[in-house]
């Protein structure tokens, strides 16, 4: 399938070392994935789903060891320390091949070596970048080829001397103790051992697309974010194009897949999803900031989508989709979580491969749940009704806002605007969520997130950091640079704003903010704006003096955030740039005012 020596000499080394018995080639054909799909039903690896419900789909389940990423066991290897810590655990280059390659050795005896050339981005677009995943796992293969473009078409677009990202990954004995995610952005390769849980096996996922892109970005005048990409269509057809960065639990794949509130369905707004997860931004001909969309599939949390919650994300999962750790209803052959929002099915397998029904207990008397908090769905971009027709063009889409987002309580109001790019670049580096109830351990514990990267950059934070000062120096139509909060709360404890499809009131605010149609009043940390000025027509409980509520900026409560970032900072290390102090000491001078 190709002549491209690299990859030729890439694939023979990791056959010898793990003692594949064979070699297949992934071409990418239906013929050929359709007979792995087969073979992996054979084998008992996943369960063919009923045909006429969810047509194509599967359920599969992985080791109860093996159910999320693990930060822990992630390792970012370099030569020089520095350039990786403090944030990213670090191993030295040659020590990691060395402990990695032990583990290697002979672990596909008895088992075939799959390979996958996949492209993240469109085949051929000067953005996209190709990798190679060598895998012993039909599970990869399968869903790989649900989130990437994989097959023929990208090792001709690779050609006989081409570059490409290494990927090594096998699921061994799926041995916790020796399970390793390894990053080495100085010589493009990612080893991946003893998981198969989609997070650290999916390579071209957050391995490729964030820690290894972050890095290539940085070397090559571009910017790999953990973003999601909107369009929002207004009446007359112009669409403008947001990326938002959001931690988890912040509302970011409802927000990539908004449904407008009637207010504005029956004015003809639309929304349009570009990609729900990952961006990769570039400078473009024009001077504007353009993005795309690496991926080619959804990772979803299953848990909590509905067709209330995210009838889009729902809608997506209905055809030619992969369920991992849900619950299977035997009745009819379809799944099931917690927070679907339809009965639970009483005859039924959980996600651990026991019988199961909600009226199950363990022995502190507590529920036990049918699928993992953490189950997922890989479904395919062209699944989404709102895909944006813009999806696969070879440019990207023009960046008219970047948006960031946490979750405060009282801190930060429902919406501010940057003041300049280094403000922009300020604001996204202090982004963060407070604990909630569903988290482990204290509440209200403030976890900063810079930019929503926080276990993704692929190098030194300070550095990453530096690098958003520099791509400013060099985008002459910069984009605006927003903070929200969707999640301000009374003094009961309860949520002010409605979120979900309104928040697309705040992002009409944003836009026209971008036009130069609204004003704002400056405040100490940005530009807030005027309560009328955000939409509230068909808002029962929301009034203006509640929109004046949510946007109020309380000093006290900022002068303590400020000592929380200067914390923040000197934990990085003096690697952050003198700017972003000088941002810190502007926002306390302004705060003192």
């Amino acid at each position: 399938m190709t002549n491209n020596k690299n990859l030729l000499a890439f694939v023979e080394e990791y056959k010898a070392l793990c003692k594949a018995d064979n070699v297949v080639w992934i071409d990418g054909s239906e013929e050929q994935l359709e007979a792995l799909r087969a073979q992996a039903v054979a084998n008992g690896d996943i369960v063919k789903l009923n045909e006429e419900l969810l047509p194509g789909c599967y359920i599969a389940r992985s080791n109860p060891n093996d159910v999320a990423r693990v930060e822990g066991r992630t390792f970012i290897c370099s030569k020089n320390k520095d350039d990786v810590t403090p944030i990213n655990n670090w191993m030295e280059t040659s020590e990691a091949y060395k402990l990695l390659n032990a583990i290697y050795d002979g672990c596909m005896k008895g088992r075939t070596m799959y390979v996958v050339p996949y492209s993240m981005g469109p085949v051929g677009s000067k953005f996209s970048k190709v990798g190679i995943e060598l895998t012993d796992s039909i599970y990869v293969v399968l869903n790989m080829a649900i989130m990437t473009r994989v097959g023929k078409a990208v090792l001709d677009v690779l050609g006989e001397d081409g570059e490409f990202i290494k990927g090594i990954h096998s699921y061994a004995e799926l041995d916790a103790e020796k399970r390793y995610i390894a990053h080495f952005p100085e010589d493009n390769v990612i080893m991946s051992i003893n998981s198969n849980y989609g997070g650290n096996v999916l390579l071209g996922k957050k391995c490729f697309a964030l820690r290894i892109a972050s890095w290539l970005g940085k070397n090559e005048g571009w910017m790999a974010e953990h973003m999601l990409i909107l369009g929002i269509e207004k009446p007359n057809g112009e669409i403008n194009y947001v990326t938002g960065a959001f931690p988890s639990a912040c509302g970011k794949t409802n927000l990539a897949m908004l449904i407008p509130p009637k207010q504005y369905l029956d004015k003809g707004y639309k929304t349009w999803c570009v990609g729900d997860d990952i961006a990769w931004i570039r400078v473009g001909e024009d001077g504007r900031l353009w993005a795309i969309n690496p991926e080619n599939g959804f990772f979803g949390v299953a848990p909590g989508t509905s067709m209330k919650s995210n009838p889009n994300a729902l809608l997506s999962t209905k055809k030619n989709t992969i369920f991992t750790n849900v619950v299977h209803d035997l009745d009819t052959n379809t799944v099931w979580w917690e927070g679907m929002g339809t009965p639970a099915p009483k005859n039924a397998i959980d996600w651990k491969g026991n019988k199961w029904d909600e009226s199950m207990v363990d022995a502190d008397g507590k529920k036990i749940k049918g699928a993992h908090p953490n189950s997922r769905f890989t479904a395919p971009t062209a699944n989404c009704p709102c895909l944006s027709s813009e999806f696969e063009a070879p440019n990207g889409v023009p960046l008219t806002a970047i948006i960031f987002g946490g979750r405060r309580a009282k801190t930060a109001p429902l919406v501010y605007q940057a003041k300049d790019w280094n403000n922009g670049v300020f604001v996204g580096s202090i982004m963060a969520s407070e604990t909630t109830a569903a988290a482990v351990g204290a509440v209200g514990v403030v976890r900063r997130d810079p930019m929503a990267m926080r276990p993704f950059i692929g190098y030194n934070c300070g550095d990453y950091f530096n690098h958003w000062l520099e791509m400013g120096k060099k985008i002459p139509n910069k984009p605006l640079i927003f903070n929200v909060n969707w999640f301000r709360t009374d003094d009961e404890g309860h949520f002010i704003w409605p979120g979900f499809g309104d928040n697309l009131r705040v992002l009409d605010w944003i836009i026209s903010r971008c036009e130069g149609k609204v004003d704002a009043r400056e405040t100490a940390i940005g530009y807030v704006p005027y309560a009328e000025d955000i939409n509230i027509d068909g808002l029962e409980d929301i009034t203006v003096d509640t929109i004046e509520e949510l946007l109020t900026v309380d000093k006290e409560m900022w002068l303590k955030e400020a000592d929380g970032i200067e914390e923040f900072y000197k934990e990085l290390g003096d690697r952050v740039p003198e700017e972003l102090y000088n941002q810190l000491a502007t926002l306390k001078a302004n705060l003192n005012k």
